[in-house]
């Protein structure tokens, strides 16, 4: 979708939070993307984090349904379709492609890939848009104002005067226009927006983005064009107004009805919320630039379908790159490849590690530097995850001949002497984690929930550190090092401590990591997947109970762990950034 203007915040009270007990369906989107641009690194963020999301809710045991797409019935697209001597349809297939490709490589685990073009989708938004010009939500009528050609969209005085009647996303000229066209009746429901903001039956996420919400209303609302008279030679490409085939339905308008479309049948129903019926979490991600669309114009719309609007519009900020913007002008967009170029250096897990947590979830844009991805892929990955899983596997290969090691009943050890001494209640501390986890998934808070897992394993580490199984290994006989227990006891008992800790770590990391996961789970013969080599396949239980601290899914004595190869590589902060192996022409 095209980019869209940012407006002022006016701060407000904030709505209640999340509940974290929702076990019902999970139905989460991304914005259907569009399909003149090439795959980029903002593309496959908003996807990344519907990933994780989705992984999250399933692990969870939630029944859940992801989307995402394409958005292709733009007029720039028949432009540059005749451009290269191609049809619209040829184009859009050839970059819808691209689209796929990069999806399938980042690993994401949707369950749809919408195209506008597709006649499920075009019969049904049609039929929505005849809904509304029947109730007298859509109707006919005069506009003037001023059009913005570079984004296909019209833009307020206010708007055009500030930016000194030029683009406020390109900066070329807007163009003043007078047309013909069906109108939404968006003034209708500016009262009801209102109380769906506030009361929170509509949760726009983050804070600030829900005051910038608050605060345009307060200027009131007007109605919105939905459609475009066809002009002699245009093109046919698009939805007709169903009542009037002179006019061609605005791709802003029908793009949004994507969301409703592609669950608008009986076996996926169950994923949208109805007044009379079950209530499903319907979570819409995007970027910051979208937002008016989808917080106020979309559920206004569904109102006047009698539908229920999403549970949560969540509108995430931007990316730059090396402390600049990144912009077509400068040159350095961080496209798919690039992302690729990472991934094979520092493997895929690390990307999505990297991208999920530490980038603008919230209301602040993020940096993608070299030095601060290094950085965080040494501190969490290989100093990380990596390093207690390599110093565990490792200690039981040595010392217990690669079979787990039996606790004899220890779930809770002090290590240390003085001040540096420290209890450690595993049960606690792994119910604690996924506590967390569960609360911060609940409210799309991802990287707090990531944090958790591995904020366990850093626990392993500074356990390993206390305890010191290393030095009780070389005197299994002597004088006892942990009060009532002998040292062969102890050291059981601390290294199965350690291997069950960090299981559970790997089930509430594995969102972002399921190579490496998963990896871990083969050697340590703990997969808690209904198939080991298919990550679609399902879990054996819900998370509650795979993270049950000596539960029926816990590592048992003399369960075979091989030490494996490392998870993550350290990397060598003064190396330069990989380079991608060659930008591929998609001529947006």
């Amino acid at each position: 979708m095209p980019d869209k203007p940012n407006t002022p915040e006016a701060p407000t009270a904030p709505p209640p939070p999340p509940s974290t007990s929702a076990t019902g369906p999970y139905y989460v989107t991304t914005p259907i993307y569009y399909v003149n641009d090439r795959p980029h690194i903002g593309h496959c963020y908003t996807t990344l984090l519907a990933d994780v999301a989705a992984r999250m809710h399933r692990l969870l045991g939630r029944d859940v349904f992801f989307l995402t797409g394409t958005d292709e019935h733009a007029e720039k697209v028949v432009k540059t379709a005749q451009e290269r001597g191609l049809s619209p349809m040829e184009w859009a297939t050839q970059n819808a492609d691209r689209f796929r490709a990069a999806f399938d490589f980042m690993g994401f685990t949707h369950d749809d890939f919408v195209r506008t073009s597709e006649a499920r989708h075009k019969e049904r938004a049609s039929a929505y848009i005849q809904r509304l010009v029947d109730s007298g939500d859509i109707e006919l009528g005069d506009y003037e104002g001023w059009y913005d050609p570079s984004q296909e969209e019209y833009v307020t005085e206010t708007v055009a005067k500030e930016h000194e009647y030029n683009s406020p996303v390109t900066g070329r000229p807007l163009e003043k226009r007078v047309e013909q066209n069906y109108f939404f009746r968006l003034d209708k429901y500016e009262g009801w927006l209102r109380e769906r903001f506030e009361s929170a039956d509509v949760r726009v996420l983050p804070e600030a983005r829900r005051n910038e919400v608050l605060g345009r209303l307060r200027d009131g609302l007007q109605k919105v064009p939905v459609s475009r008279r066809i002009k002699e030679g245009d093109a046919d490409w698009g939805i007709r107004m169903p009542n009037d085939p002179e006019h061609r339905v605005y791709v802003w308008i029908e793009a949004l009805c994507n969301y409703l479309t592609m669950v608008d049948e009986p076996a996926r129903r169950k994923y949208w919320p109805r007044p009379d019926g079950a209530q499903p979490e319907v979570v819409h991600l995007m970027a910051k630039d979208i937002l008016w669309f989808h917080a106020v114009i979309w559920p206004a719309m569904l109102h006047a379908l009698g539908e229920t609007p999403p549970s949560t519009v969540y509108a995430h900020a931007y990316w730059i790159a090396e402390g600049r913007k990144m912009s077509k002008s400068l040159g350095n967009f961080i496209e798919i490849d690039q992302l690729e170029a990472y991934g094979e250096r520092y493997s895929l897990d690390s990307v999505r590690w990297f991208l999920t947590t530490q980038g603008p979830l919230g209301a602040t844009d993020a940096d993608f530097a070299h030095a601060r991805f290094v950085e965080v892929y040494n501190a969490d990955l290989a100093n990380g995850i990596g390093n207690a899983a390599s110093r565990v596997g490792n200690m039981i290969a040595k010392y217990f001949d690669g079979e787990a090691p039996d606790a004899g009943g220890c779930t809770s050890l002090t290590a240390g002497e003085g001040e540096s001494a420290a209890t450690y209640d595993w049960a606690s501390r792994t119910q604690a984690a996924l506590d967390v986890f569960t609360r911060e998934a609940a409210g799309v808070g991802l990287a707090g929930a990531l944090n958790a897992g591995l904020g366990l394993s850093n626990d392993v580490d500074a356990y390993i550190g206390l305890t010191r199984p290393f030095s009780i290994a070389k005197d299994l006989d002597g004088d006892p090092v942990i009060e009532g227990m002998s040292n062969r006891e102890a050291l059981a008992a601390i290294l199965a401590h350690c291997a069950e800790a960090l299981r559970i770590a790997s089930l509430l990391l594995w969102p972002a990591m399921p190579e490496k996961m998963g990896e871990l789970w083969r050697n340590w013969n703990c997969s808690p997947l209904n198939d080991p080599e298919d990550p679609r396949s399902g879990f054996k239980a819900p998370l509650s109970e795979l993270a049950q601290w000596g539960g029926a899914h816990s590592i048992q004595p003399g369960q075979r762990i091989a030490k494996g190869e490392a998870l993550f590589m350290r990397a060598d902060v003064k190396e330069d950034p990989p380079q991608a192996a060659g930008a591929q022409d998609a001529g947006a």
